[in-house]
């Protein structure tokens, strides 16, 4: 029950710091986990809140003393509670890096740092077993598209025949994907997970615990790809470049040049895009967190972009084209 719930919370909170802290909720993400800043004299913390059996905070545990180790840049860890699922964390305070383009500020310093740390990323040794990013996986997450998106969302119910003709067209796509040179990947390396703590370099990394291994492509096109921004192709595209030219040889060899590498990394964004679409018609109508849907046009128009770019026509992929009704 919520209110066992708040009161375990309250428990937790009083051993690790005492009386007198000040609790206030933090926006959600697109899982069971809810947040609360805690402030205690002077000082702020954020609280995890996982409750059991819905979420386990021992993979973002591990996730993050990996990343920590690895020189990347992550909450401090104050105090946990596996069991109970509480974790308490250092604050980054308020500024994303999408509230901080939206007030108008160079994103340059933050792209530069964004692609330093995901070199350190990739050049990390886990030290943990990592789910493996896979055409299985990959199928698996475009049928969110089929199950949610199109059926509630653009009022189409795809029979077995079109299902099935729709992971066939798929199939090239994912299997080139997963062919791809594999590194570790945080997964949802975007302007929402990126923070400027204390509004200042170096980035703070957030929502890591569902690293996997898988392409190299795979949070580069999260970031300049991103669902919840519209960079032009340009500034995509010379990041990308960028990226390109430092990657070590082990990992560059796989392209023929900086030309495949940018097509693969708009594939690898494209089935991302096909996946985010199909999450946000289910957060929305299995969760009721509606204000998803809003997402849902600007990751359509990324998708459409990509297919036109990767010439991938609408009589191959119609279901890909499906506009939503409601």
């Amino acid at each position: 029950m919520a209110t066992d719930r708040i009161k375990a919370r309250e428990r937790w909170l009083a051993e690790q710091l005492g009386e007198g802290y000040v609790i206030s909720p933090l926006a959600g993400d697109a899982s069971f986990r809810r947040y609360f800043r805690i402030r205690h004299g002077e000082k702020d913390y954020v609280l995890m809140d996982a409750p059991p059996p819905h979420e386990d905070v021992a993979p973002f545990l591990a996730v993050r003393d990996w990343f920590e180790n690895s020189g990347l840049r992550v909450s401090k860890l104050y105090a946990n509670d596996i069991e109970q699922g509480f974790l308490l964390l250092e604050d980054f305070g308020d500024i994303t890096w999408s509230s901080y383009h939206d007030q108008g500020n160079d994103l340059l310093p933050l792209f530069d740092d964004a692609l330093r740390q995901l070199h350190l990323l990739q050049a990390s040794e886990p030290g943990i077993s990592l789910p493996v990013f896979d055409v299985q996986r990959m199928q698996r997450e475009c049928d969110l598209y089929l199950d949610w998106y199109l059926p509630h969302v653009a009022n189409v119910v795809p029979t077995d025949q079109q299902r099935a003709e729709f992971h066939q067209s798929m199939f090239e796509t994912l299997a080139t994907i997963a062919a791809l040179p594999q590194t570790p990947v945080h997964l949802d390396y975007h302007s929402r997970n990126l923070m400027l703590p204390g509004g200042k370099l170096p980035l703070g990394l957030i929502d890591y615990q569902d690293a996997v291994l898988g392409p190299v492509t795979y949070d580069l096109a999260s970031l300049l790809y991103d669902c919840y921004q519209d960079y032009s192709e340009a500034e995509r595209c010379a990041c990308s470049a960028r990226f390109f030219e430092a990657l070590p040889a082990s990992y560059a060899s796989a392209f023929v040049g900086v030309h495949e590498w940018h097509q693969k990394l708009r594939l690898t964004a494209l089935q991302r895009h096909i996946k985010a679409i199909g999450i946000f018609a289910r957060l929305a109508y299995r969760d009721g967190k509606i204000q998803f849907l809003d997402e849902i046009p600007l990751t359509r128009k990324h998708l459409h972009e990509e297919m036109l770019a990767l010439a991938m026509t609408q009589k191959s992929f119609p279901l890909l084209y499906s506009s939503p009704e409601r």
